[in-house]
């Protein structure tokens, strides 16, 4: 396992800074074809401790939910936000950015943290950091707005996460999810606030745009 310590420098030297597609506002430390990361095999990656690198990639889910946040600073302006399962902390530093009085952003891939404090501080933002599984504990109370993006490519994990946003809905936060029409989202009871055409690649998902909805939990 790459040391916590070395972190940084393993993602400058493997990534490099661009503007994704559809938050050309944000600046990011990202993998593509031409950084070294891109052509890592699992076994590879294995190899020298690194866990799939979803921190290096701006997932259609986490663009749309980002573009919204931008697009309607009024959601969160003022307001503590927690962005769940954050990756590349995309949706975080969005939320920063439209005026939230504190973003915390999770993630248990340990590489995120790293990540996140790099591509905050190109963007000129503070957000907070934790590694802590959420799930494992209700929802934080202090948190009026929670922020999803693409957390449902899994069917455990998608059941679990949905019942967590869920009791934190019940408990008055304003819920919002990003979601490029993953298997195991459950669109049933939700409202759909907006639709984004999203450029990708196929190296990642399947279509070169993914249609990519943002969704509150009502």
């Amino acid at each position: 396992m790459i040391p916590p310590q070395d972190r940084p420098q393993f993602i400058l030297d493997n990534t490099r800074r661009q503007r994704p597609p559809h938050t050309p506002e944000l600046e990011l430390h990202l993998a593509d074809e031409v950084t070294p990361i891109w052509r890592l095999t699992e076994e590879a990656l294995a190899e020298i401790g690194l866990p799939p690198p979803f921190w290096a990639f701006a997932w259609a889910g986490g663009q749309a939910l980002a573009r919204y946040v931008l697009d309607h600073p009024d959601l969160v302006a003022g307001r503590p936000v927690v962005d769940f399962a954050s990756g590349s902390g995309i949706v975080a530093i969005a939320a920063a950015k439209a005026g939230a009085s504190r973003v915390l952003a999770a993630d248990i891939d340990p590489f995120c943290g790293a990540a996140l404090s790099l591509n905050a501080t190109a963007n000129g933002v503070a957000v907070e950091f934790t590694g802590e599984d959420l799930l494992d504990a209700p929802p934080p109370a202090w948190a009026q707005v929670i922020l999803a993006g693409d957390i449902c490519y899994e069917k455990p994990l998608a059941e679990r996460v949905m019942a967590w946003l869920g009791a934190a809905r019940a408990g008055g936060a304003t819920v919002l999810i990003g979601d490029p029409g993953r298997s195991y989202f459950p669109r049933q009871g939700l409202q759909k606030l907006a639709e984004h055409q999203v450029a990708t690649t196929r190296e990642l998902e399947d279509f070169e745009v993914k249609k990519t909805c943002v969704w509150a939990l009502p």
